[in-house]
């Protein structure tokens, strides 16, 4: 087990256990030597309950027998603890204690090649020499195949704390990234997306920002464009999703003049308007194959023709796209070219939606109801408790975007510079705030269901028992017992369809 890598204290105990079954071996004390702080510690004690030791128990090198064990690399041997006159550690006296006075001690160094690594030690129950010296062997050959363990489990250590150490210190290079202007939001999920924003911005990558809805990513498309060199130059925007088709390469690539009805002057597109800037495609996922064909070979090429013309138009734009679909299912569907996904997706830059970053829900939330405070001439300070509790609550579909809205709602219903519960909507709404808890039990709630669909089936079907229960996918005797249960009548829904025939006669 030791040899295997397996849990180490797990494999030390075993060991000093089937030690103590099968020889005359008590109370192992395993030690190892931090070299940090230059002293032997207590790692292991396997002894009776008032023998283990305290947290931490160490001793400086050369210092008492396991000391002078571990400095000069000797095995030591006592036939009786008692009679030991050279002075003791506290670490030496965890074994070497006035009950044990009449037991003998043996201590080895653990070794790995050269290096000594500590000290196993054992108080033995035999007085007799040729046994005590036989044991010493075998204690010496165990403690070779501890070296190995201890030794696979300080580079293992190593190595943990060398990727926590590089963990830290990208997360406090995360921390200390910029955050762009006017973005609210401090959580980790945020750090990390302003991280990619730092490093991607000052290049002319190809950048697809993914998210839902509402997350604000037309807003990291601007600080990318911002945090750039080429932020004082043209920034185009397109929705791709508000443009028909049939116009939409005119939008992107322009028209020249009489190309097609209602042509009547040549036309610069959005890619042209863009040159030595950036253009921010939006929705991307929208546009048809057609197109998509046309959008690759500028992309690729850097060049395109007006729609009606034939002269080449090279352009030099940085272009950010986004989306809210799912891009590789559409591929899969032969609705999005496999080649411009991999032409957009050079450096994607993933915005998590609002539930996954609940931490930003009240900063988001205070900032807009300055915003819209100072917007109305409003003088609301603050969020109720009850009210916080609802955001926190919320599962928020419509993301940064809804709460925007939200916040603006409450700001102008508030009339006492607090936004209260009842100010918020009512998909916000809980029970307790709205008066509406849940009455009775989980079995009188689900008899109510069973007993209106049934009524349900009974009124579609005039009142035949068979028929609805054929609906419902029970059995005519089931569904009879369940009639008889809720204490339905069908007789009744057969004169009402009677009576509504008639009616309509």
């Amino acid at each position: 087990m030791l040899a295997l890598g397996g849990d180490f204290t797990a494999a030390m105990s075993a060991l000093f256990s089937q030690l103590s079954l099968a020889t005359s071996l008590r109370e192992g004390l395993l030690a190892i030597f931090d070299r940090e702080h230059e002293t032997l510690v207590a790692d292991e004690h396997i002894g009776s309950a008032k023998t283990s030791p305290p947290m931490r128990v160490a001793v400086n090198k050369g210092e008492g027998l396991l000391g002078r064990v571990l400095d000069e690399a000797e095995s030591i041997l006592f036939e009786r603890i008692d009679k030991i006159d050279a002075p003791l550690s506290s670490l030496d006296k965890l074994q070497c204690r006035p009950e044990n006075g009449e037991k003998a001690w043996l201590a080895v160094p653990i070794r790995h090649g050269p290096e000594v690594l500590g000290t196993l030690s054992f108080v033995c129950i035999t007085a007799e020499r040729e046994v005590l010296e036989a044991d010493l062997r075998f204690l010496a050959l165990i403690a070779g195949q501890v070296g190995l363990a201890v030794r696979f489990r300080q580079l293992a250590k190593e190595r943990f704390d060398s990727l926590q150490k590089e963990n830290d210190r990208l997360q406090e290079q995360i921390k200390k990234s910029f955050v762009p202007d006017g973005m609210i939001g401090r959580s980790s999920a945020m750090r990390m997306v302003y991280f990619h924003i730092d490093q991607v911005a000052d290049s002319k990558t190809t950048v697809l920002i993914r998210g839902e809805t509402g997350v604000g990513k037309e807003r990291i498309a601007q600080a990318i464009w911002q945090g750039g060199s080429r932020g004082q130059k043209a920034y185009v925007r397109v929705n791709c999703a508000a443009l028909p088709e049939s116009i939409i390469e005119s939008e992107l690539f322009g028209h020249e003049k009489g190309a097609f009805t209602g042509a009547l002057a040549l036309r610069k597109g959005r890619f042209e308007l863009a040159h030595g800037g950036t253009l921010f495609l939006d929705e991307i996922g929208e546009i048809s194959l057609s197109t998509q064909a046309k959008l690759l070979r500028v992309l690729q090429e850097g060049t395109f023709e007006r729609v009606g013309g034939t002269q080449t138009i090279k352009v030099d734009i940085r272009v950010i796209a986004a989306t809210n679909r799912n891009l590789e299912k559409m591929i899969e569907e032969g609705k999005f070219r496999i080649d411009l996904y991999y032409r957009l997706n050079v450096f994607p830059v993933y915005i998590p939606p609002l539930r996954e970053r609940k931490s930003d829900i009240l900063e988001l939330a205070d900032y807009f109801l300055e915003k819209y405070s100072a917007q109305n001439g409003k003088k609301v300070v603050r969020l109720s408790t009850p009210a916080i509790d609802m955001l926190m609550a919320y599962h928020w579909p419509g993301n940064v975007r809804e709460a925007e809205n939200i916040i603006e709602r409450a700001v102008l219903l508030s009339q006492d510079g607090v936004i209260h519960a009842y100010h918020l909507p009512p998909t916000l709404q809980t029970a307790e705030t709205s008066g509406t808890e849940l009455k009775g039990t989980l079995q009188e709630s689900l008899d109510a269901v069973e007993r209106e669909m049934i009524v349900e089936a009974l009124k579609v079907n005039r009142g035949f028992i068979a028929k609805a229960a054929r609906q419902l996918g029970l059995t005519e005797r089931i569904m009879g017992l369940r009639v008889k249960k809720y204490g339905i009548e069908p007789e009744r829904f057969r004169t009402e369809a009677q009576v509504e025939k008639k009616t309509g006669a």
